[in-house]
């Protein structure tokens, strides 16, 4: 059993100390028992709606806790930021309140958190993030998830951005002590401590992780004694307290208005209801729940206020009837608006394409010179050759020269010029702060991503192996590309995360993966993957220009091959193939590296009298199915070729979409080449069995037509 006993109730000295020292009034004091009321009163009617299963869905009650909340926001001005958590009503409103400067703007705030909680149009995120993710990121709150821990690296990229832009906002990070136990929190204090970052972390200690009691999860009576692993100020507080929490808060978010770094205040405090709906609490004893809620948010402050004489029964009934009104024409407001149209289902997934019509007609123009130069073909003007690893170079230093927001963030991408040189020279010409190497903490580099492209930047993530990104694979996927749609398309998340991936260097299984499949499984990221210089070059300017995420995957033997490439500034528009060799007998479609064994093999089969025309789609997601389909109308015959494993490989789509759009044109039942279904050997000889090889791929051309 926890220690369940509350912290001391302070002496009318004490309070009077605290109030000065704030200077705070006693309009302030009213404010914040209202806004701790209106939580009450919206956390008690979705109680009774889900007891009436009139609501429903997961909805994580912050009753009890709302000290914490007002508190903190009290201590922060109003173009500052939050991050919020599964429990999240609380910081939603008092956030959302204290935004709001007219009566008329509270209640329509107010309005749009209990619509957004019963899934209606009228809400916050017109009813797709419902209670789990409120966001209202126009006004700073970036966003509520329903990761446990998942918040903290999106405040320290969105701190991050505060640094990198020069101002003094902060951001307050708030989760519970369940978060305290994952790994986001120690990669995300630690990287907001070593670069000093404006970002205040509360964690909302309620005693229990679900149900497990917070003294069987650690040998630390308090999370704050963490904060000394990181060379920061952790400070416990009492979580009931408005008054003792904003005065904490105050003090961590001044210091990180210095410059002087992060904070970790701990509040204590309790909920009054499970977990979720369906806890029946019995982890608690009700001699226990007693004991803290005579120690209740709303009796902390009313007694503190009577005890100064700033409220008297009459003004605290005035006040009672004042928040029954309000919760009333919330919930009118929520149940009058409307269901979400279905005709939005498929909206918001995307940031609206800034690609024209001029743009696709004028990379087409430009690869035919491109095309003619690989030939040995004379071009006017010449065009040079430079590398893969060149162009990557190429492209993020005449984005970052042109657009001040853009900058480089991940492992050894600054002195070191990344593990395959994508950044070489970089560091050097845009410093530390433009060209940042971070720890080794997957997860915190993409999470930071997401939250510095939230508030205000353009960040290029490297993380060194695409093996390694499934430990981003939360920040990236549930946050990155979720977030848009979770929160009603009223955000972007305009980032890039560079990485690379494929065999070939006899470094086994750990390193020379081909994942591409596990990005274009997630909705609201685009998946990009260059095989040419040209290529490379065209399409990481054009992620980097996106608002949407993108999974740019290069390969590593790909980084010393040699291409033509246009002095002139270009993009390749997303969602554009090329059709790196004509032909009319089979549709070869691939990309990568595999495209390069492609075109050998088609080399070789025109010797036999095989014509193969080669896609290359550069794009995954984007797909360009329309290249794709008008080949096989042609042709009559598909072969897909891909590194990834056979049993999931995204070829597999391809084919998948070929058969419902072309299946009248087939002549011939489409055949893949894919990596054998075992993870990649380290004995060369194994791993060139393994992975696609060019008789494989010439084989399987002469298939479809025999």
């Amino acid at each position: 059993m926890p220690d369940v006993h509350p912290m001391s109730p302070k002496t009318p000295e004490e309070i009077s100390a605290l109030i000065e020292e704030q200077a705070l009034t006693r309009e302030d004091l009213l404010g914040y028992l209202r806004q701790v009321k209106e939580i009450r009163a919206i956390e008690d009617n979705i109680a009774e709606l889900l007891g009436k299963a009139v609501l429903k869905g997961a909805s994580h009650l912050y009753a009890g806790e709302e000290a914490v909340s007002v508190g903190a926001v009290a201590a922060l001005r109003d173009d500052d930021f939050i991050t919020s958590t599964h429990r999240g009503h609380g910081h939603a409103h008092a956030h959302g309140d204290s935004a709001a400067k007219t009566p008329e703007a509270k209640q329509e705030h107010y309005n749009k958190m209990m619509a957004e909680v019963l899934g209606k149009s009228g809400g916050y995120c017109k009813g797709k993030g419902g209670s789990m993710h409120i966001a209202d990121v126009a006004h700073g709150n970036l966003g509520a998830t329903g990761i446990v821990g998942g918040n903290l690296p999106v405040a320290v990229g969105a701190a991050l951005a505060q640094k990198l832009q020069g101002t003094d906002r902060v951001v307050v990070c708030f989760f519970g002590d369940g978060a305290t136990n994952e790994g986001n929190f120690h990669e995300a204090l630690n990287m907001a401590a070593t670069w000093n970052l404006p970002v205040v972390f509360v964690a909302e200690n309620n005693q229990y992780g679900m149900s497990v009691p917070w003294a069987k999860v650690t040998k630390l009576p308090d999370i704050a004694q963490r904060a000394c692993a990181y060379g920061i100020p952790g400070v416990v507080v009492d979580g009931m307290d408005v008054i003792a929490v904003r005065g904490a808060v105050a003090k961590a978010v001044e210091r990180a208005r210095r410059g002087e770094g992060p904070s970790l205040i701990e509040g204590k405090t309790y909920r009054h209801y499970g977990h979720s709906h369906s806890d029946p609490r019995k982890y608690r004893t009700r001699e226990e729940e007693k004991e803290w809620k005579a120690h209740d948010s709303i009796t902390v402050l009313k007694n503190e206020m009577e005890g100064l004489g700033w409220l008297n029964d009459s003004q605290y009934t005035e006040l009672n009837e004042a928040v029954e009104g309000k919760i009333k024409a919330a919930l009118a407001f929520a149940n009058a608006s409307p269901e979400p149209d279905p005709s939005e289902v498929e909206t918001d997934v995307y940031a609206p394409s800034k690609t024209t019509a001029a743009d696709i007609e004028a990379e087409r123009k430009l690869r035919e010179r491109v095309h003619a130069a690989e030939a040995g073909l004379q071009t006017v003007p010449p065009m040079r050759q430079i590398s893969y690893a060149q162009a990557l170079v190429e492209a993020a230093r005449e984005e970052m020269k042109a657009d001040p927001r853009v900058f480089i963030m991940g492992e050894d991408v600054g002195l070191y010029g990344g593990a395959y040189g994508a950044t070489r020279g970089l560091w050097e010409e845009f410093g530390d702060w433009r060209v940042i190497d971070t720890p080794i903490s997957e997860a915190t580099i993409g999470g930071a991503a997401v939250g510095a492209a939230m508030a205000g930047l353009r960040p290029i993530a490297e993380i060194m192996y695409v093996d390694f990104t499934p430990l981003a694979m939360d920040q990236i996927a549930n946050q990155g590309a979720k977030n848009r749609y979770m929160f009603g398309g009223k955000t972007s998340v305009p980032m890039v995360i560079r990485t690379e991936g494929g065999a070939g260097r006899a470094i086994a299984a750990h390193h020379s993966q081909s994942l591409e499949a596990l990005w274009t499984h997630f909705p609201g990221i685009y998946v990009v993957m260059p095989s040419t210089p040209y290529d490379a070059k065209g399409l990481l300017k054009a992620c980097i220009r996106d608002d949407n995420p993108v999974m740019f995957i290069e390969h590593k033997m790909l980084y010393g091959a040699k291409g033509p490439v246009p002095d002139e500034d270009y993009i390749i528009p997303l969602g554009v193939a090329d059709i790196k060799r004509p032909g009319k007998d089979v549709t070869l479609v691939t990309y990568s590296r595999m495209v390069l064994r492609s075109l050998e093999a088609a080399e070789l089969l025109a010797k036999e009298g095989i014509d193969v025309e080669v896609i290359d789609l550069r794009t995954l997601k984007p797909l360009d199915i329309d290249t794709i389909i008008s080949s096989v109308k042609k042709t009559g015959r598909f072969v897909g070729v891909t590194e990834a494993y056979e049993n999931t490989s995204f070829i597999n789509e391809v084919m998948a979409q070929v058969n419902d759009l072309a299946f009248d044109w087939l002549d011939a039942p489409m055949v893949r080449v894919a990596a054998l279904n075992v993870p990649v050997p380290r004995a060369e000889v194994l791993e060139d069995m393994a992975i696609p090889n060019v008789g494989r791929i010439v084989a399987a051309c002469r298939k479809v037509v025999s």
